[in-house]
């Protein structure tokens, strides 16, 4: 708890981290169970300490009920019941955000979805799926392989797609695809009192539409404030006839950078783009036993037909050399792609890998393409003069790069720069026009700079909405807001 402290974040807990703020009613337990059968509700502590915490440096906070529904009904009733009784409702998925979002700060019942599991419809004409909240990508990518579709969305982890939905995820292909919130067509929600919404009306899964207000988007990012997302209907993309990935190395991390910029300007079609520094380069290399020179990389990847492929790579080519880039050589085979990308996506273990028994937090901001090379580079010169263990690692297609931090938690000193970093670092994107968050959420560390970007006026928005949709707050409290 001192770490917390020293990081300002024991006031976003509320409360001890296995205490509830209030307890249970009587008999409630008994309730919950008289709604979804016994073996699908458990008080146990591994069990709730299980459901407690995601992959955030945030501390545990368990709820006081896990509960397991299998059909919306379900979830309609248990809301329902919570409401009645003024409990608090945590949803979870797999537990693999980044900012404390399923932590049960105030105690209650966790709803975890994951038995919700069926691909309900699948229209490959239409390029649209539906799914429950147990389904993951890999999942629904496997249900869809031989079809010629896939979905690319991919912030890494095996997230569930309603969680990803959830917390407004992207990923490496979002530079040529879009984030979550562009590809969800419709959602199903389960409101706090236990009505069922459909967020574009039930069945419908138009590719634009231009009806009243965006209640779907209202939902994406969300972070489960305003009610379970219990269905998602998602668009689908075409896989691409020719694929190829490379890396390129370069002088300086501007020269990487501004080799992003231009390859953007130039209309050059690339799927995923993405930048390490030279500590995350030869910690990825370490870590995966790849070989790469240790210096500022860019891992592109382009998507095209067999005929429009060469002259892509062309554009690619010239522009890292123009940039003082060298060291292309591309993939093209399946392997040879996935050992690349599996190398970028292990960083954050790779990160920890540089200082073992030591903790780690991702940083999240997203800046205008424009302003992209001044950013990184003061935040570059920023963790230097700090003294703290940070490789960097970016979507810099999007404007969206991470410092990986690592520190030693029985080490208030570093725990203070690491936050005193972080602040600087939020503060930098808003300044130049971005985001304190591109992909990871609010959740529970953020919400002080969320005021600062939206303003008060934008702030007291949110919570009229949420005041509408949650009069008594009972849906994850104490995170966004």
């Amino acid at each position: 708890m001192a770490l917390r402290r020293v990081l300002g974040l024991g006031g976003a807990l509320g409360r001890r981290s296995c205490c509830s703020k209030c307890p249970l009613p009587p008999d409630f337990v008994e309730a919950l169970r008289a709604v979804v059968g016994g073996p699908n509700v458990s008080t146990a502590m591994a069990v709730r300490e299980q459901h407690g915490h995601d992959e955030s440096m945030h501390v545990c906070a368990p709820p006081d009920a896990v509960v397991w529904p299998q059909a919306v009904g379900q979830v309609q009733e248990l809301a329902a019941l919570c409401y009645r009784c003024r409990v608090p409702m945590v949803p979870f998925g797999t537990g693999t955000g980044l900012e404390g979002g399923v932590n049960a700060v105030q105690g209650g019942v966790c709803f975890d979805l994951s038995r919700m599991d069926t691909i309900a419809e699948l229209s490959l004409e239409d390029f649209s799926v539906t799914v429950e909240p147990g389904v993951t990508r890999k999942a629904l990518n496997s249900r869809l392989r031989g079809t010629g579709l896939w979905f690319p969305i991919d912030p890494g982890a095996d997230a569930s797609l309603c969680g990803m939905a959830a917390t407004g995820a992207s990923g490496t292909n979002a530079v040529r695809y879009g984030t979550m919130r562009p590809n969800v067509l419709n959602l199903r929600v389960v409101l706090p009192d236990g009505r069922l919404l459909h967020t574009a009306g039930p069945g419908r899964q138009a590719r634009k539409r231009a009806a009243g207000y965006d209640l779907t988007s209202l939902f994406v990012g969300s972070e489960g404030t305003l009610g379970f997302l219990t269905q998602a209907t998602l668009r689908l993309h075409p896989l691409p006839e020719a694929t190829a990935a490379t890396t390129a190395t370069f002088p300086s991390v501007r020269a990487a950078v501004s080799c992003t910029v231009q390859v953007l300007q130039a209309a050059v079609p690339v799927a995923r783009i993405e930048f390490l520094d030279e500590v995350m380069v030869g910690a990825c290399s370490r870590f995966s036993g790849l070989e790469l020179p240790v210096a500022a990389t860019l891992l592109l990847e382009l998507h095209s037909s067999r005929h429009g492929l060469a002259e892509q790579q062309r554009q690619a080519e010239e522009i890292v050399r123009l940039n003082g880039g060298s060291g292309l050589a591309w993939a093209e085979e399946l392997e040879e792609r996935r050992r690349l990308w599996a190398m970028r996506h292990s960083a954050w273990y790779a990160a920890l890998a540089l200082r073992p028994g030591c903790q780690g937090y991702s940083t999240d901001v997203c800046v205008p393409i424009s302003r992209l090379p001044d950013v990184v580079v003061e935040t570059k010169r920023d963790l230097q003069d700090s003294g703290l263990t940070g490789p960097m690692v970016g979507h810099v297609g999007d404007g969206n790069f991470h410092c990986l931090l690592v520190f030693d938690p029985r080490d208030p000193a570093e725990a203070q720069r690491v936050h005193a970093f972080t602040q600087r670092l939020g503060r930098r994107a808003l300044a130049a026009g971005g985001t304190c968050t591109g992909e990871h959420g609010i959740g529970l560390g953020k919400r002080a700079l969320l005021l600062e970007e939206l303003g008060q006026e934008g702030l007291d928005t949110l919570r009229r909405i949420k005041a509408a949709l949650d009069p008594h707050n009972l849906m994850n409290p104490g995170k966004v807001l």
